[in-house]
């Protein structure tokens, strides 16, 4: 496996991680049952919980378009060093953005995102262009 499709198993594996935490913080304030059955009025999450469950839905939407582009560059056998080094820059970036958006951390979770759409914009130019 080369680095690029390993950097990109790396991110998926960290976002289908994502959502442990935060569910259970869910168990732990709703109970075993409204944790995970649909209460009519259900207890708001922890807010870090809250920030956490953002994070993951926003790292699914940017994985999706990541690993497209991902698999048409491999696919196409057009893999540079360029595109390695943004995937592995998009691996950092989304892992910092999750504990910055849960943690509130200033400027850090927006930079980190913009980061992370950079490798994408990065991922797709040398494919389109």
């Amino acid at each position: 496996m080369t680095d690029f499709l390993l950097y990109l198993a790396y991110t998926a594996a960290f976002t289908a991680l994502m959502w442990i935490p935060y569910i259970l913080n869910m168990i732990m304030v709703r109970g075993l049952i409204d944790g995970v059955g649909y209460p009519d009025n259900p207890k708001p999450l922890a807010p870090w919980a809250q920030r956490m469950r953002a994070a993951h839905y926003n790292a699914v939407e940017n994985l999706v378009v990541m690993s497209i582009l991902a698999l048409i560059a491999h696919a196409a056998n057009m893999v540079t060093e360029t595109m390695t080094t943004a995937m592995l820059a998009y691996l950092i970036f989304r892992v910092v953005h999750f504990f910055a958006y849960t943690f509130k951390v200033p400027w850090v979770r927006t930079l980190t995102f913009v980061g992370g759409w950079a490798c994408i914009v990065v991922v797709a130019v040398r494919i389109l262009f």
